[in-house]
């Protein structure tokens, strides 16, 4: 590869060929610190690297400068940022390298295209809001928010550009030397008292940022930086040309002092209550799918409508997936051939970005993304057969829920169990049961006003048990299964730990002593002091007879204490080295990820076997943040903050694959040997081939009414025989056909 020459001004004759074993192919683009090239690790994967320019690689002030950028990025590094992949401050050319993002900068967009329109408008202002929230939450004050920062992905904007100096984008000094910023876009205390700026700062930026995307310039505009200190300071902002229902927002941004402006979760709730809602798609451009989305939820709520027939109560809920009525063949292979087509169209409607992390390419998902190979589909003759004797469909167990009310936000989306046949549901004010097979409600349990489930009912005792939070506090309620009829009731809001592990609930009160209750009979069976139990929690395990309680102590070690939940009694206790948590366990083993401490992202799976007291760990690739784990046999698959999944082969000690979904905030994957599955905060349900780490399918949009409120939780789907249950923002549960997710 022949160095590459930059004609930007102020460039070196020649860049480097490589940053530590990335190929950089093309330059980006130059500013003031650096040059932004596109790059290729040894195994294909597109990064985007950073270099540092010769001149301040030779410059103490700069190397630290980059050393804290390096630093407040991996920090953020999530849904909202360019994930960083490897970086090395102390080379002789400084370098940092993140996940290649395609899409251009909003700076580009409104160069290119002009201003945007006010939906446009809504859709980044909640989506800076959004990711300032997430990187104030980590100790991090971003200090130079600008249009060029703000790259236009296809799942929202990303915030890039971490604590970079900009010498050369302002002549300005303070007394105490450079001004770091950009004039046009800082707040008033980064030219007064630059030492006291804070996260008020970045809000002060994102109002500059709301002005440039709606006029094409900025509300304070002048060829010379000191006029515009000046205008920035004294002046008031020119918001000419933005929207009415905006202007009042953008205008609290803009406060002169850092204590009138809004906090970003402040940002976000006023933003709801724009007359025009925005979506969670933020830049995916509106083809003809929606229009195809919209005809279908029409439909959808048209099915409900009561029809003379002597259907029950139950069968007249039930809300058929498109063309799998009775009347279409759905089980035919016309009907499967059109939903197909379907959902290619929808899946070209997304484009979202799939980012083989791991792998040997960056693909946008288009119509080709989802594998349509036999290899990509499975065990092709078993999916034949389990297709002819299931048919998907889709419930609203709330009845008359179009997605309103009960029908979004963390309790509004069902949240279910999978139990002989049944699929036991919660959800705002509701519990019901489900059959399996068809979706038919079996029961309903009316919960009273206010009434809200804290999280998915627990099997245990026979019986169905709901953490149910009210107004004054909270109880468990267990319930028959079989009929949703209450077996007893008790009230725990005295305890700050409750959770059930094979056949009892533990209460932990405040000064740690532990309750054991019978979960068949509600009766309390022991209370004792456990030792060990530092935390007022307890951590269950999918088939695990025993209770976890987990601790970290400040040197990095953590104990892990087995209790029989029967008894009480410690049956073992072990301290392991590094910040640990428990996530799963597999065969004679338990699964724990490590956490980095400087960081706090996670950077290594642990695989502990207590009867020998053997601990594997295996390192990842690149740190992960936040991730949710599924284990299945050998496999430990993490799905990160940002849409990262991995896939760690704990007995061969290494990472086999890794897939950027571009799915943030997703529920926690459930796997079944073939495919990995998790949801989306749209209501689409995912599979990936576990062997590949390919995505191979993906299900409608199901958004509900108030498609603006982000979940903050997802509830994971169920995998049971080859089929797999979701619940959706909307109010649906759903289920599908596991063993060919290309045909969803």
């Amino acid at each position: 590869m022949t160095p590459q020459r930059n004609t930007g001004a102020g460039a070196e004759a020649e860049l480097p060929e490589y940053a530590g074993h990335y190929r950089l192919e093309e330059c980006l683009g130059s500013g003031g610190m650096g040059v932004v090239h596109l790059a290729r690790s040894t195994s294909g994967m597109k990064v985007a690297v950073k270099v540092v320019h010769a001149q301040y690689a030779r410059d103490p002030e700069f190397r630290g400068r980059f050393r804290q950028e390096v630093a407040a990025a991996r920090r953020v590094s999530g849904a909202f940022t360019a994930p960083v992949v490897d970086a090395d401050p102390e080379a002789e050319r400084p370098w940092m390298a993140t996940l290649f993002i395609p899409g251009s900068t909003l700076a580009e967009q409104v160069k290119r295209n002009g201003p945007m329109g006010s939906g446009e408008l809504r859709r980044l202002m909640a989506g800076l809001a959004e990711a300032l929230r997430d990187i104030h939450r980590v100790g991090v004050v971003h200090r130079d928010l600008k249009p060029s920062n703000v790259l236009l992905a296809e799942d929202g904007p990303k915030v890039i550009d971490f604590g970079i100096s900009r010498p050369k984008d302002s002549e300005l000094r303070t007394e105490t030397g450079k001004l770091i910023g950009t004039p046009p876009f800082m707040a008033p205390e980064q030219f007064r008292r630059p030492r006291e700026v804070g996260p008020a700062a970045d809000i002060f930026a994102l109002g500059s940022v709301m002005v440039h995307a709606a006029t094409g310039r900025g509300p304070f505009d002048s060829d010379s930086p000191y006029v515009v200190a000046y205008q920035v300071v004294h002046d008031e902002p020119d918001l000419t040309g933005v929207p009415g229902n905006l202007a009042p927002l953008v205008v609290r941004c803009l406060a002169k002092e850092p204590e009138d402006r809004p906090t970003p979760d402040e940002l976000m709730r006023e933003l709801r209550s724009v007359a025009a809602s925005y979506d969670t798609q933020s830049f995916i451009p509106a083809q003809r799918t929606l229009e195809e989305h919209e005809e279908r939820s029409e439909e959808s709520e048209a099915s409900e409508k009561p029809k003379k027939s002597k259907k029950s109560e139950a069968e007249l809920d039930l809300v058929p997936e498109p063309g799998s009525g009775s009347g279409s063949g759905s089980g035919s292979r016309a009907g499967r051939v059109a939903r197909s087509r379907r959902r290619r169209v929808a899946l070209a409607a997304g484009a979202l970005v799939v980012v083989l992390s791991g792998g040997a390419l960056v693909a946008t998902q288009l119509l080709s993304s989802v594998d349509p190979s036999p290899e990509g589909r499975g065990d092709a003759g078993s999916s034949q057969s389990a297709s002819a004797a299931f048919t998907p469909w889709s419930v609203r167990p709330a009845k008359g829920s179009t997605g309103a009310g009960t029908g979004t936000g963390t309790n509004g989306m069902p949240r279910c169990v999978y139990d002989a046949q049944r699929l036991l549901c919660v959800q705002s004010g509701l519990v019901s049961a489900l059959d399996a097979s068809d979706g038919r409600v079996l029961w309903r349990h009316a919960l009273a006003d206010g009434d809200r489930p804290s999280e998915a009912p627990v099997l245990a005792g026979g019986l169905m048990q709901v953490q149910v939070v009210t107004d004054s506090g909270k109880r468990v309620e267990a319930l028959d299964p079989a009929s949703g009829a209450t077996r007893w009731q008790l009230d725990v809001a005295a305890y700050q730990g409750v959770r059930s592990v094979g056949g009892t609930l533990l209460l932990t009160a405040a000064d740690r002593t532990v309750t054991g209750v019978d979960a068949a009979t509600g009766k309390t069976a022991w209370s004792r002091r456990i030792p060990g139990l530092s935390e007022p929690y307890f951590t269950a395990l999918p088939k695990d007879p025993l209770a976890y309680a987990v601790s970290t102590s400040d040197g990095g070690r953590t104990q892990i204490t087995a209790v029989d939940p029967a008894t009480g009694q410690v049956r073992w206790e072990e301290w392991l080295k590094g910040t640990l948590t428990l996530v799963g366990a597999s065969d004679d083993s338990l699964v724990l990820l490590s956490q980095d401490s400087a960081y706090g992202s996670v950077d290594a799976v642990v695989r502990y076997r207590p009867q020998d007291r053997e601990t594997r760990r295996v390192e990842l690739g690149v740190a992960l943040q936040e991730p949710r784990a599924a284990v299945q046999g050998d496999r430990v698959y993490l799905l990160a903050f940002d849409g990262s999944l991995v896939a760690v082969d704990t007995v061969a000690g290494e990472q086999v694959w890794s897939l950027q979904t571009a799915v943030s905030r997703g529920s926690a994957p459930t796997a079944d040997g073939s495919h990995i599955y998790f949801s989306a905060a749209d209501g689409r349900l995912l599979a990936v081939d576990a062997a590949k780490g390919k995505l191979v399918g993906q299900t409608e949009l199901r958004l509900g009414a108030n498609s603006d409120e982000v979940v903050a939780t997802l509830p994971a789907p169920e995998a049971v025989d080859g089929r797999v249950y979701a619940g959706a923002p909307d109010g649906t549960v759903f289920a599908v056909d596991g063993r060919d997710p290309a045909d969803w």
